[in-house]
């Protein structure tokens, strides 16, 4: 069993984990990630490594509420246990020989983007970190952020925290300045990356996005977390999560993202009213 050592709710559809789980921490880097199950009969759930402590053997998730699974997870608290807690699944996001980088992050995919940045600061390398928001009551990691760059861009749709606008709006502005990124590493939404690729397309930046698809088993025999990158299927689960993001296919990406959609919602109302009716 994997104790909840901690619970922070980081938003009002976003919740911080901090989980027991030694043997994952030990061998834990950035860009992994592992699969869950709340409990015995529940779905198996990936969910991307945010941080680690290897002293400590504690595995930090950060999820937002969208299904389910999730939903259930959020009602859990500190001192209560995890039935499993499988990794650290997928390769380990590629660091070595970096000297500049952008890391762009959007919504809960910040969560993602911060152990990257962390450990590419710790390397000396210079980080220019942009994270996007809808609105500052979403904005989660922002003094975590500011201490893992060497420069921390803020964005928010409608303007009530950072600078108003896109991150690509930002990416743009430091590329215009006269920033020479080595690479550009993304991680949020699908439409968000696929317009971040777009952008450093046009200036020749290699781009590297961070895909997480439906996943089920997490060894590639499943099939479910399949793209298409350079015209060629990809097991994101084996072979990613993170890919070349000038190749990937993201319209294919987007529509097979969006199949469960209804699905997902159901499941998600039916444990909701479970759980009121549990309060009530």
């Amino acid at each position: 069993m994997y104790k909840i050592l901690k619970k922070k709710v980081l938003n009002p559809t976003v919740v911080l984990m901090d989980i027991e789980a030694p043997l994952v921490a030990k061998k834990a880097e950035p860009g992994q990630f592992i699969i869950l199950r709340t409990h015995e009969d529940g779905e198996r759930i990936p969910l991307t490594i945010a941080d680690f402590d290897r002293k400590r053997g504690s595995v930090t998730i950060i999820f937002q509420v969208v299904g389910a699974t999730t939903e259930r997870l959020a009602h859990m608290e500190k001192g209560e246990a995890l039935c499993d807690f499988v990794g650290p699944l997928g390769k380990a996001t590629h660091t070595d020989g970096l000297k500049k980088v952008a890391v762009v992050g959007g919504g809960v995919g910040c969560a993602i983007a911060y152990p990257v940045a962390k450990k590419l600061h710790g390397l000396g390398c210079e980080v220019h970190a942009i994270c996007g928001f809808r609105s500052k009551d979403l904005v989660i990691l922002e003094d975590e952020f500011k201490k893992a760059s060497s420069n921390f861009v803020l964005m928010t749709d409608d303007g009530t925290a950072g600078k108003q606008g896109l991150v690509t709006n930002a990416l743009k502005e430091l590329i215009e300045a006269g920033h020479k990124f080595d690479e550009v590493i993304t991680i949020g939404p699908l439409p968000m990356m696929k317009f971040v690729c777009l952008l450093t397309k046009e200036y020749g930046i290699k781009t590297v996005a961070s895909m997480n698809p439906i996943m089920i088993d997490g060894t590639g025999m499943c099939g479910g977390c399949r793209l298409s990158v350079g015209g060629k299927t990809v097991f994101a689960c084996v072979d990613g999560p993170e890919f070349d993001g000038h190749l990937i296919d993201f319209d294919e990406a987007m529509s097979r993202s969006n199949l469960y959609y209804h699905s997902e919602r159901r499941k998600h109302e039916e444990t909701c009213n479970l759980f009121k009716k549990e309060v009530k």
